[in-house]
């Protein structure tokens, strides 16, 4: 089987599985790191609807949802570590983005809101 070909037809396969694993590997890393980006008083934002806030949060988090994020950056100081969540930790990797796109240096995404509460 030629190498060259087995790339071409499964890369998007490939490339699937390599998103993914970033994923679960950043996580795992701002899991870590929580503790000390709490001590250094992180604001955690859950960018989530406010129904799906609703159902279930991470106690210390605030709900601020991603289409209301960028009127509302003036709510998340910029002097502290910020933390985001969302359900898949596909809205909070654009709420990551929107942040560092507007001046603020330390932003995590941990993912899914329930990693807080591990």
């Amino acid at each position: 089987m030629d190498i060259g070909n087995l790339f071409g037809q499964y890369w998007p396969f490939m490339a699937l599985v390599l998103w993914f694993g970033y994923k679960w590997w950043n996580s795992r890393r701002v899991v870590a790191m929580l503790p000390e980006l709490k001590l250094k008083g992180a604001t955690l934002v859950d960018v989530r609807s406010a129904g799906e806030f609703a159902h279930g949060n991470a106690p210390g988090t605030i709900n601020i949802p991603l289409q209301e994020l960028g009127s509302r950056l003036s709510e998340i100081p910029k002097t502290a570590p910020v933390v985001v969540c969302c359900a898949s930790g596909t809205r909070s990797g654009m709420a990551r983005f929107l942040l560092k796109k507007n001046g603020y240096q330390n932003v995590y995404n941990i993912g899914t809101w329930s990693k807080f509460l591990g």
